[in-house]
């Protein structure tokens, strides 16, 4: 989109027979689900970047903010999240007495970090000299080094299950927050801040309005049509040949698949240097996820548009996710009900429920499809024991479940690792492939497995910032990213 608006030639190669890879949507008969992600952060962004190819975003997509945002279930109480501050700290107040203070500490505190560390997302790191900017210096006081996202928002609140609140978002970077760097508070700090949106017809919306603007821009779009290896010429990207067997030559390769898989299948591993298929498998990689995407012919009026189960020994679980890489009995669980504020996802009086629970990766070498049967089982009888959903099995008309072996085999992602590469702090800035990608020239990655990292807000990030370098070598003028402080922040 970026690319075409300012004047470049752009075709585009989707393996699939439509757009929008891990954002891509799911038709089960008359019900549509998210195929991936289903939260939008940070809209201000997504503004920003339509803005910068001459459009509007609301002419295309209608947002709706969620307040509450979600709800939090325990293992003996729960609770709502607010995005507004005052019904948020009551609600704090009610669950857990004495404790609705600390949010004010949170969000004054958070907002400084938040501030410093923002702006070094939207630069690229492709030398060690980058990791010496004025921006990066400025953020350093800030980036919490030595603590982890458990370890800062400790400091804030003194129950446990508080403290998950607002350190389970570390499972949109595919980590435990025991394990994930403290300054990912930018997380939970910008849900409280700017708030959670739905998009109306699915976050998969946001890949059609990007396609739209960029064919309205002059940007050719081919679905069906894998690739079967990038194309080079000594160290240099010269295009890519397609599965068909036709070769598309080209000034500029971007590549947008999954990282790992890129890597390990699209290019010459006799001429890689840092990522050979050795190198890639000894890389940190986040959990997978085993999803169910399930057409109810009910509706659950009084359940939540967002609902998360926190397994109740919630360590142990992500314990055997991360490290003994082996299933659980105790299980958490994620569900998006869209029909609450989304009728188009499902017929009248019917449900899309969409289910989502975090796994190890494929390294585990689990047996999915011995283990499926097992595992859907035992997500059913957990959300009818802890939630709304009592009786969800005897109302199914549509069922489709997604394994990390499907991830892997059917959606091309990299030893089923949904959240990329992991996000230690040897995977970050300099240490992460970069967006212009330093085995070949001409060759630019955007995706979650480059700087800035995955997650939607970060991936938009990554396109504009090989966008900007791609303008910068052949010296087109570009826009920069305005200043933090003339962004429209405030929730819709």
């Amino acid at each position: 989109m970026l690319l075409a608006h300012r004047g470049f030639d752009v075709e585009v190669f989707e393996k699939q027979p439509s757009i929008g890879g891990r954002n891509a949507e799911v038709k089960l008969g008359p019900y549509r689900f998210d195929l991936g992600p289903t939260f939008l952060m940070m809209k201000f962004l997504l503004d920003e970047l339509f803005g910068e190819a001459g459009r509007k975003l609301s002419d295309y997509i209608e947002c709706k903010a969620l307040d509450p945002m979600y709800k939090l279930q325990f293992a003996n109480r729960s609770m709502h999240v607010y995005s507004d501050p005052e019904r948020m700290r009551s609600e704090i107040e009610r669950v857990f007495p004495g404790e609705g203070d600390a949010l004010s500490r949170f969000l004054q505190r958070e907002s400084v970090r938040f501030r410093k560390l923002y702006p070094c997302l939207q630069k690229p790191y492709g030398s060690p000299l980058s990791l010496f900017s004025p921006t990066l210096l400025a953020a350093l006081p800030h980036i919490a080094p030595g603590r982890s996202l458990h370890g800062v928002l400790s400091s804030y609140f003194r129950s446990e299950e508080l403290r998950l609140a607002f350190t389970f978002q570390s499972k949109y970077l595919g980590m435990s927050p025991w394990d994930c760097p403290g300054l990912f508070t930018m997380i939970p700090y910008t849900e409280h801040a700017h708030g959670v949106y739905h998009v109306q017809g699915g976050l998969c919306r946001i890949s059609h309005a990007m396609a739209q603007a960029a064919t309205e821009c002059g940007a050719k779009i081919h679905t069906s049509q894998p690739v079967r290896r990038v194309l080079t010429s000594g160290r240099r990207c010269v295009g890519v040949e397609l599965a068909s067997g036709d070769r598309v030559d080209c000034d500029d390769v971007v590549v947008n698949a999954d990282f790992g898989h890129a890597v390990s299948t699209l290019f010459d591993p006799d001429q890689l240097q840092r990522y050979k298929p050795e190198a890639v498998r000894k890389k940190n990689w986040s959990c997978s996820t085993f999803m169910m995407y399930l057409g109810l012919d009910r509706s659950y009026p009084d359940a939540d548009h967002h609902t998360i189960v926190f397994a109740k020994d919630y360590k142990g679980n992500l314990e055997d996710i991360s490290r003994r890489k082996r299933t659980s009995e105790d299980i958490s669980i994620y569900v998006r009900n869209s029909v609450v504020n989304d009728p188009s996802t499902a017929p009248g009086g019917h449900s899309a429920l969409y289910v989502l629970v975090p796994v190890p990766n494929n390294f585990s070498n689990i047996d999915w499809s011995k283990e499926a049967p097992r595992y859907r089982e035992r997500i059913l009888r957990t959300l009818a024991e802890r939630t709304y959903y009592t009786d969800i099995e005897e109302h199914i008309r549509e069922e489709m479940i997604v394994t990390p072996e499907d991830w892997d085999k059917k959606f091309s992602v990299y030893q089923g690792a949904t959240f990329n590469m992991g996000h230690n702090w040897s995977q970050m800035l300099f240490m992460r492939p970069h967006n212009k990608f330093e085995e070949f020239e001409h060759c630019y990655l955007v995706g979650g497995g480059t700087h800035p990292g995955s997650g939607l807000p970060t991936i938009f990030e990554s396109a504009r910032i090989s966008s900007n370098l791609i303008c910068s070598q052949y010296r087109i003028p570009y826009a920069s990213p305005k200043p933090f402080e003339a962004l429209s922040l405030e929730p819709a």
